[in-house]
C-alpha cells in the first residue's frame, strides 16, 4: 500500500538517492553531477507552504517524491507552478507516479494555482504517458537545449489547468 505524506528532513537521504540516480543514469534532469546532501537540503528548504514537497512510501521506503516550485519569479506568474516527480527505479510501474500525481494536483488546486506546467525531456515516454493520463496537454518544445551524455536533448512542455473542467 502506498502512503503519501509531507516530506521531512529525515527523508532527504532517500530523496537524494532517487535524484542522484536520475542525474547519473537518465536525462530526466539536466544536472550533470550527483548532488550532495547539503545541496539538496537547500532545495528542500525552498519547499513547503505554497510549494509542497510530498513523498510516497511503499514497503517502508521512500518510493518517490513530487513537488511544486515557482514557474517564474515575476509576480504575474503567481498562479502558475512547475511540477516535478521522481520515482525510485525499483518502484517504477507500481502506481507510485499516479499516486503522487493525484495528490500533488489536488494540492495545486487547493492552493489556488490556475495552471501546472511540466518540462519533460524528449523520449521520456513513461513521464509523457503519466502526464497525459492526468489530462496534461502538450504545448510545445524547446529543441536541443540540454547536452547530456554527449547528445542534445529537447524539452517538451505539458500544461494542465487546475480550475477548468475538460
Amino acid at each position: 500500500m502506498i502512503t503519501l505524506r509531507e516530506a521531512t528532513l529525515q527523508d532527504l537521504p532517500e530523496m537524494l538517492a532517487i535524484y542522484n540516480e536520475a542525474v547519473l543514469h537518465s536525462t530526466a534532469t539536466f544536472d550533470l553531477e550527483a548532488q550532495t546532501l547539503e545541496e539538496r537540503a537547500i532545495w528542500f528548504h525552498n519547499h513547503g507552504g505554497k510549494y509542497p514537497l510530498i513523498v510516497a512510501e511503499l514497503d517502508s521506503k521512500v518510493a518517490g517524491y513530487a513537488c511544486l516550485s515557482p514557474f517564474r519569479a515575476k509576480p504575474a506568474y503567481a498562479y502558475s507552478t512547475e511540477l516535478s516527480i521522481y520515482i525510485d527505479a525499483g518502484f517504477r510501474g507500481c502506481g507510485v507516479g499516479s499516486a503522487l500525481m493525484t495528490d500533488i494536483l489536488n494540492r495545486a488546486a487547493t492552493l489556488g494555482y490556475h495552471t501546472v506546467i511540466s518540462g519533460l525531456v524528449g523520449g521520456n515516454e513513461a513521464s509523457r504517458r503519466l502526464h497525459e493520463k492526468f489530462g496534461f496537454a502538450y504545448i510545445g518544445a524547446f529543441q536541443e537545449v540540454g547536452l547530456k551524455f554527449g547528445e542534445w536533448h529537447d524539452v517538451h512542455f505539458y500544461q494542465l489547468f487546475t480550475d477548468k473542467k475538460s
